[in-house]
């Protein structure tokens, strides 16, 4: 088995040439929900057989809703969410809660419930759609998980939105088989206070953070750029050394 990525969504927000976090695996397994629906024909979104979900902030989530509808009209299996219990808990209060959006938890089609939350304890690892997902708690503002996501051959891993953080490191340096990270890095350096109280990164302390990871080559893909800054934030990136870095852009593909 390979590891098939496409990049649905990888910006730090939204404009005609920019959508927000969403990546898929083997085209069944979505990571984050940014852009889903904005990338994905009818008949894409419902080969998906599961969301993981990092945190439950808009801009990683948005699109749970409208291919839930999607997907209820089409009649398709249920969607498992899979999140840490408080991300699930977000999503059911405050997002599929019959106020904002229905509760398509409770909504049938001919092949049950439209969608069914999976909830995830970090460090565990569980087995979805041919894949094995464990989440590791990183640090943003409300509870975030990155993943590590693996094959058999090959994994993966995802940062989820984090700022300077350490368990992170420490799983996926005992992953002999990480074939590339998916690392988050979002305002320039003169921004440096925004990022902190946000939980975001800069070039700066990107390099720093990936110092933490003891000189280990591999590929390190970049997201969640804001717009505004991308120019800059690429132009600081490009002084770090030593380090395999590719900022990612939509429709980029890669097998591992």
């Amino acid at each position: 088995m390979a590891l098939d990525l496409k990049i649905l969504g990888c910006h730090g927000g939204e404009t005609p040439r920019h959508r927000t976090s969403s990546f898929l695996l083997n085209d069944k397994l979505a990571i984050d929900a940014g852009a889903i629906t904005s990338s994905l024909s009818l008949e894409e979104q419902r080969r998906i057989e599961a969301v993981v979900v990092s945190h439950a902030h808009m801009d990683h989530v948005r699109d749970l809703a409208t291919i839930a509808d999607n997907r209820c009209q089409q009649g398709a299996p249920p969607l498992s969410i899979i999140g840490t219990p408080a991300t699930l808990a977000a999503l059911e209060k405050h997002f599929f809660n019959d106020l904002l959006w229905p509760d398509f938890s409770q909504i049938e089609t001919p092949g049950g419930k439209t969608i069914a939350y999976r909830e995830v304890v970090p460090e565990q690892t569980i087995e979805v759609a041919g894949l094995s997902v464990t989440p590791v708690l990183v640090d943003h503002t409300i509870e975030t998980a990155g993943f590590v996501v693996d094959d058999g051959n090959h994994s993966i891993a995802y940062s989820g939105d984090t700022g300077p953080t350490k368990r992170f490191w420490e799983v996926l340096a005992e992953r002999e088989n990480l074939a590339a990270l998916l690392m988050e890095v979002s305002f320039p350096n003169d921004y440096a206070e925004l990022a902190r109280i946000s939980g975001h990164h800069t070039p700066a302390t990107l390099d720093e953070e990936l110092r933490k990871f003891g000189g280990r080559e591999l590929p390190i893909f970049l997201y969640h750029i804001k717009p505004v800054f991308h120019a800059q934030v690429e132009r600081e990136l490009a002084k770090i050394k030593g380090q395999d870095l590719t900022v990612l852009d939509l429709g980029d593909q890669f097998v591992f």
